[in-house]
């Protein structure tokens, strides 16, 4: 069965959760670079998801576009770091898993709030998507998107060279006023924009949001498309303490949170920034529960 199957007949399909902060934990910085340069981390972190019980590992290369590692001056190969990324979630994924090719935010502005083109967002998300599909994900994860003009193009490069279903999920600051993203793009707009782009699968994670903060938005999704959705919220709501965000939420109240996501329509849930394996076990094993 291929990931578009299970998506439309599974009655709830499970990813993994975070790997940045898994690898800040792990004393290095949370980057898809760590694909070349911590590989055996990478995997380590990749088999403890596998273990959990999730159908489908998302490659470690969220920011592993061009744009996003020259404005870094990240001194690693886009094409490198994608291919090792896919490779690792592929090599981790012993129980049949899907893999999914992540990702995300150039970490820039279009015009006029900054520098760049939609036409160069399209050729660097471009580049990328054609990378991870020859190094063999069986789909796309475009997440953690503030802007909806973003995620457009990074959603018309995937579908536009590549035949992979594409989930397209955005990053909201509030579940208030119809849902809002920091570029105050509303959950209903984003919800019909990217269901006319084409995408297979819309969702909300990451943002500002609770667990039961993004069932509010889901559930706005839900009502301006009938496209499956996905549901990634982090532990908890992000807070600053010093210099580090932290998030709190322990695995029990997160996976309480995932089921009133289901309830508002989500049938892909996972967990975003703050999420390790422990997390991904208790919701799939109350996955199993609400099954019974």
């Amino acid at each position: 069965m291929n990931l578009l199957d299970a998506i439309k007949n599974k009655d709830v399909l499970l990813l993994d959760g975070a790997i940045g902060t898994e690898l800040d934990k792990r004393g290095i910085m949370g980057r898809a670079s760590n694909n070349l340069e911590n590989p055996d981390i990478v995997l380590e972190i990749q088999r403890e998801y596998a273990n959990c019980g999730c159908d489908a590992l998302t490659a470690n290369t969220l920011t592993m576009n061009r744009i996003y590692i020259q404005t870094h001056n990240l001194d690693v190969s886009v094409r490198d770091a994608n291919i090792a990324g896919v490779e690792l979630a592929k090599k981790a994924a012993d129980n049949g898993q899907y893999v999914l090719g992540n990702i995300s935010s150039t970490g820039q502005l279009l015009k006029p709030y900054g520098t760049y083109t939609e036409s160069q967002f399209y050729d660097t998300f471009k580049e990328q998507a054609e990378i991870l599909a020859e190094a063999g994900a069986d789909g796309f994860l475009i997440e953690t998107v503030f802007d909806l003009r973003e995620a457009m193009c990074a959603l018309k490069a995937c579908k536009e060279n590549s035949l992979l279903p594409v989930i397209a999920s955005i990053a909201f600051d509030t579940e208030q006023k119809g849902g809002r993203t920091m570029m105050g793009d509303s959950a209903e707009q984003c919800a019909k924009k990217l269901t006319e782009a084409g995408a297979d699968v819309v969702g909300a994670n990451c943002g500002s949001l609770d667990p039961s903060q993004m069932a509010v938005v889901i559930s706005i999704l839900k009502s301006a498309t009938s496209l499956p959705l996905l549901a990634q919220p982090n532990a908890g709501k992000p807070k600053l303490v010093g210099d580090k965000t932290i998030f709190e939420m322990s695995p029990a109240p997160f996976a309480a949170g995932i089921s009133e996501c289901i309830d508002a329509g989500a049938s892909i849930v996972g967990g975003c920034c703050g999420t390790a394996p422990e997390h991904i076990k208790t919701v799939a094993k109350m996955l199993r529960e609400r099954k019974v």
